[in-house]
């Protein structure tokens, strides 16, 4: 017998996971205890469903079917079952077979696989999310492919395998289809996976976004506190849903003019979001309340949890499994709120007193309340409006990977501005990045480099420049502050991006101007010279000198600085129109202005500006309005503008460079299957923990995927040093491999281009006086290649991350300045490319002072393979090819390191999964 607390328990096989409605469901393995549960979920599937399952009618299970059904042994029978709460909603098993359809064991790697999905819960792609965990389950015990049998008739089950992406095929046998899968993750199974993970997860958003009904739990009958505020916040902000307050002492029908009740279950209508303002230990009450009425999304505003210490921390964690039993989503705890500015929905769920931010083309996603106050008070003084912001505090459920999810989708927004204080899973969100950011900026701020209190997502072990590498080759925005996150959010949702880096200045201070020019050429770009169009100039000398600028073929960009006027004070107002005007008359190129104490000014030029009564008529438009759809970002320094500015260039010209992804190349030479056998033989008696292996099976591992490791030979003595020259045949290089020593020619352990016996021995001679015995120093002898640039390229697996692939120059480049660049795992010939370029020496390589280039394609080339090693092996954690001497014509790799480990149970190619913390 097999039960949960069982040690033969597969407990990694359990998982929530977001369902096509945006709905969770938990999936685990069935165990003896679920009979009485089987049974239930077996009444409440209909007579159809029965038929197809079993091909006869089939009214109820015998207590034979239930023992077979809830007894496996988790090897060659399996049964997994999708659960809300206590209840069953689909089950699906597999039992391995033989080559005859009979019952067998390893090494049979067949199953017949088989599913059940209750009536009501079919259409919300349970089947789906089971097919995909099944898969992977049947995947790590040994199984290849799935057999099934499915009537003609039982369309949607056909479809649920068809559409999987598998390799597979389909024969009609005796009145049923016979379909056959492929288990093997392919480019299409992976691309369906990914494409059904973004839609639910971008659904489970939009429900806590778009609510028809609101119910605040702990609003307080004085007025008082933050269920108080939260309720005040939603009704004067304009939800145009129902909305309703709860506080178990309400002696009223109305709380604050709002409908009242004592219990959330006396609300007689459905209820779409719950915000819940009750303190930390009244919340699970709260929480089961909103479960039970089948509320779809919380939003709880109360601390006490992970931010607390660690008894929050348990609290915290029990709060994320109880929401998730009831197939809801969380935003929080300790949030600060949400806010949809759509005019249908008109939601303010958040702390933020109305009136709620304007409609805008913005979302905000922040991790912290007070720098969510910050920024939202930042984009209202500046003008700029909003279409979502979610400040999910805690974030033990609902994250930013998410919100980009939804943003992705999402039509009312045009760029995404985020404050992480900590990037929980770094591979999915550059993952999830780089799609968004192929159709709408990202920009990010980063608050913190180490896992704060309360954020209970696992941190990333990789340095901060890693990070920013990672970001960088997902086309993320990265900047420093919240400051520059709002002037480039500004700049982004109201400008186009500018099509190269030359920029025009112009304005009526020649001495912004030059400030200007200068913070231009510090951040990369190419400023002309300033047009000074002096004190004197008028509004019109500003649309004539802009109009000009933004029309010649010279300019990607314009930087209009302003300073007040001396003699008269001309109405700033009318300075607006006259640039909106030359704006208007040249669309396509963005605009940014730096001013200098006038406040007027921004407020004209921001959106809301656009919409005012003009101040004076003009010639065109005799009183009229300005041009709303004309908005220009202004900054009170040249440094935050220009910054702006070259963010957007740079992220203008990765969008254009992303148009080819680049690929993975295949080599015909790579061993996967061969590797893959030395792997497992290597691992064999190896338990926990990592191992270094030995310099001969690195060699033969890399071997397999076409990396040649120069080989060595050992020299513990002057005679042996001699004996291997002569083998590998001079010239040779004498080396020490002592840990201490490794890598350390500065220290005198290496000896080089030893052109006979009698150089050898000297050089062995003065090797061991001066630096100690064989014993200590582990000499080796190794034959000279043609001289290059030394490099050094690397592979590590980051617990968050994943498979890092790094490159650098050997010696002090990398070690002492950082000089090093990064990707991330799979890596296309663009990543490849790309890589070398990046890091600071990189002209070394390319013929720098009239050096001779280096052959940077067999570079790419090497790069390229380590990177398949790696992703098709997930043993393999860890590589270092050190040095790699990239010549002229070829490169060879002198020495290699290659660390190993058990994989673990899922990987980034498994199923589908909310995070568990």
């Amino acid at each position: 017998m097999t039960t949960a607390s069982d040690p033969s328990y597969p407990a990694h096989w359990e998982a929530d996971v977001v369902l096509r409605d945006g709905g969770t469901a938990r999936i685990r393995p069935i165990t003896t205890e679920d009979a009485g549960r089987l049974v239930s979920f077996y009444e409440q599937v209909s007579d159809e469903s029965k038929y197809y399952r079993f091909f006869a009618p089939y009214p109820r299970l015998s207590a034979r079917d239930v023992h077979r059904f809830t007894h496996h042994d988790y090897v060659d029978r399996v049964g997994l079952a999708a659960t809300i709460g206590e209840e069953f909603i689909g089950t699906v098993r597999y039992d391995r077979i033989g080559p005859d359809g009979r019952p067998a064991s390893a090494p049979a790697d067949e199953a017949e696989v088989a599913f059940l999905v209750q009536d009501a819960h079919q259409g919300r792609g349970v089947a789906s999310a089971l097919l995909e965990h099944i898969g992977a389950v049947a995947r790590e015990r040994g199984i290849r492919r799935f057999a099934a049998e499915v009537l003609p008739a039982n369309n949607k089950m056909i479809k649920v395998f068809k559409d999987a992406g598998y390799e597979q095929k389909r024969s009609f046998e005796e009145g049923s289809v016979h379909l056959t899968l492929d288990l093997e993750p392919t480019a299409e199974s992976l691309a369906v996976q990914r494409a059904r993970e973004q839609r639910a997860e971008a659904r489970s958003v939009q429900r806590l976004l778009t609510p028809r009904s609101v119910a605040v739990i702990g609003v307080s009958r004085s007025g008082g506190g933050v269920g108080a505020a939260a309720l005040r916040n939603l009704r004067d902000s304009g939800f145009r849903g129902h909305l309703y307050a709860v506080n178990e002492a309400v002696t009223t029908d109305l709380l604050d003019g709002v409908r009242a009740y004592r219990a959330l279950g006396a609300v007689d209508a459905p209820v779409d979001l719950a915000v819940i303002a009750v303190p930390a230990e009244r919340v699970p009450e709260a929480v089961a309340a909103c479960g039970e009425h089948g509320v779809q999304g919380l939003v709880v505003l109360s601390a006490g949890y992970g931010e607390s210490g660690a008894a929050g921390l348990d609290r915290q964690r029990e709060l994320v499994r109880q929401v998730r039993s009831y197939g809801m989503r969380l935003i929080g705890p300790n949030a600060y709120g949400v806010i949809n500015t759509a005019p249908e929905v008109g939601l303010n769920a958040s702390l933020t007193p109305a009136p709620a931010p304007v409609r805008g083309r913005i979302g905000l996603f922040t991790q912290s309340g007070a720098i969510g106050i910050s920024l939202l008070s930042a984009l209202l003084r500046r003008g700029e409006g909003l279409s979502s912001f979610v400040s999910a505090g805690n974030r033990a459920d609902v994250s930013g990977n998410d919100i980009l999810q939804y943003w992705y989708e999402d039509e009312a927004t045009d760029v995404a501005l985020m404050y992480l204080e900590t990037l929980g899973n770094p591979r999915k969100f550059t993952r999830l990045a780089r799609r968004t950011a192929a159709v709408k900026p990202v920009v990010v701020a980063r608050g913190g480099r180490h896992t704060p209190a309360g954020h209970v997502v696992p941190g990333t072990r990789l340095p901060d420049a890693t990070v920013s590498d990672l970001l960088r080759q997902a086309g993320v925005i990265r900047v420093g502050t919240v400051t520059e996150l709002v002037d480039v959010g500004l700049l982004l949702a109201s400008q186009p991006l500018p099509a190269g880096p030359r920029v025009a200045i112009l304005g009526n201070s020649e001495s912004l101007g030059v400030l200007t020019y200068d913070a231009c050429l510090a951040q990369g770009l190419r400023p002309g010279a300033p047009q000074d169009l002096t004190t004197a100039a008028t509004p019109q000398d500003f649309r004539v000198a802009l109009a000009a600028a933004l029309g010649s073929a010279e300019n990607d960009a314009v930087i209009v600085t302003v300073i007040p006027w001396v003699n008269e004070q001309e109405p700033q107002d009318d300075l607006a129109d006259a640039l909106r005007d030359a704006v208007a008359a040249y669309p396509g190129k963005p605009v940014a202005v730096v001013h200098v104490e006038l406040a007027e000014l921004v407020d004209a030029l921001s959106p809301a500006g656009a919409l005012a009564p003009r101040t004076r008529p003009t010639d065109e438009d005799e009183g009229g309005y300005a041009r709303p759809d004309v908005r220009i970002p202004a900054y009170p320094a040249a440094e935050r503008a220009v910054r702006a500015v070259a963010e957007a260039v740079r992220y203008g010209q990765w969008r254009r460079a992303n148009a080819d992804t680049g690929q993975v190349p295949e080599y015909e030479d790579i061993d996967e299957a061969g590797a893959a056998a030395r792997l497992a033989d290597l691992l064999a008696d190896v338990g926990e923990g990592v191992v270094t292996l030995t310099e001969p099976d690195a060699t033969t591992l890399l071997a397999h995927y076409g990396i040649r490791v120069l080989p060595t030979l050992p020299a513990p003595s002057a005679d042996a040093a001699v004996r291997a020259a002569r083998s590998l045949g001079y010239p040779v290089a004498l080396k020490t491999t002592a840990p201490h020593l490794r890598h350390r020619a500065d220290l005198g352990g290496v000896r080089l281009d030893l052109g006979g016996e009698a150089d050898l021995r000297r050089s062995y001679e003065e090797l061991t006086d001066l630096l100690g015995t064989p014993d200590e120093l582990l000499p080796v002898v190794q034959a000279m290649v043609p001289r290059g640039v030394d490099t050094v390229v690397r592979s590590v697996i980051d617990p968050g991350a994943g498979a890092v692939l790094s490159f650098g120059l050997a010696g002090v480049a990398s070690e002492l300045l950082g000089d090093t660049a990064h990707r991330l795992v799979p890596a296309t010939d663009r990543d490849a490319a790309g890589l070398i370029r990046s890091i600071r020496t990189a002209p070394l390589l390319f013929g720098w002072r009239g050096s001779d280039p280096v052959d940077t394609p067999a570079l790419e080339e090497l790069l390229l393979r380590l990177s398949r090693l790696v992703d098709d092996h997930p043993e393999v954690v860890g590589v270092t090819l050190e040095p790699v001497v990239v010549a002229t014509e070829g490169l060879s790799v002198l020495s290699a390191a290659v660390r190993v480990a058990h994989p673990p149970a899922r990987t980034d190619l498994g199923p589908r999964t909310l995070p568990s913390y």
